[in-house]
């Protein structure tokens, strides 16, 4: 047997595991949330961009996405997801709590997924993107999301979480799992316009971006 029979067979084997446990998971996790205790912070903002109708970027950290992701389910938002292994696992937790994905990252498929992100966003649609994903380094502004922002001319809208007890991963975003009955507090910030239009433009405003994501962690740990 050859290297790509090895790997072959080892996706396989994690397919049919992925198959089996994944529900189960979802179902878990489903459970645990149902404890949390949220206080929401400043959400105005958002809040009126949806109930316009007008397409808006949330811009959360990757570590904050699965909880992040219980919280906004089933609004009609549509989530960049990235095409890597990990990526297939989180989108099918995803579609379980009534979202679209749009495939692509920084690393692989950006071009492709630039181009959904603008048509999402220009037909009215909210897109939930993790900036400094689908690898890192955490917390990190990357320029995609802006790019999209401001050729579809839509604000974009950043939110941190505290949270009083969490598991986090040890994984390169630490992902932050509340435990049960946790109190999190979610916290955004106002809308703002990406002024950018290329990958270098926008780049360059990463540290506006970097620092509206503090002020909503400030806001939320206040």
């Amino acid at each position: 047997m050859n290297a790509g029979d090895d790997a072959a067979t080892g996706n396989h084997d994690s397919d049919w595991r992925v198959r089996v446990f994944l529900p189960i998971g979802i179902v878990l996790l489903s459970i645990l949330a149902k404890t949390w205790r949220i206080t929401e912070r400043n959400g105005d903002g958002w809040r009126r961009l949806q109930a316009n109708g007008k397409g808006w970027i949330l811009s959360l950290w990757h570590g904050t996405l699965l909880f992040m992701a219980f919280r906004h389910r089933r609004q009609g938002m549509v989530v960049l997801v990235s095409e890597h292994r990990d990526g297939e696992l989180i989108a099918r937790i995803l579609h379980a709590w009534g979202y679209r994905t749009v495939r692509g990252s920084s690393t692989r498929g950006g071009g492709r997924a630039l181009r959904a992100m603008i048509r999402e966003l220009s037909h009215g649609s909210a897109v939930a993107v993790t900036p400094d994903g689908p690898r890192g380094p955490a917390e990190r502004y990357q320029p995609g999301a802006l790019v999209a922002a401001h050729h579809a001319q839509s604000p974009i809208v950043a939110v941190g979480i505290h949270v009083d007890r969490a598991w986090r991963l040890k994984s390169w975003d630490r992902q932050v799992i509340p435990k049960p009955f946790a109190r999190i507090t979610v916290a955004y910030e106002e809308p703002l316009m990406a002024a950018g239009a290329t990958a270098r433009e926008a780049a360059a405003e990463g540290a506006r971006f970097e620092a509206a994501m503090r002020a909503a962690l400030e806001r939320a740990d206040a």
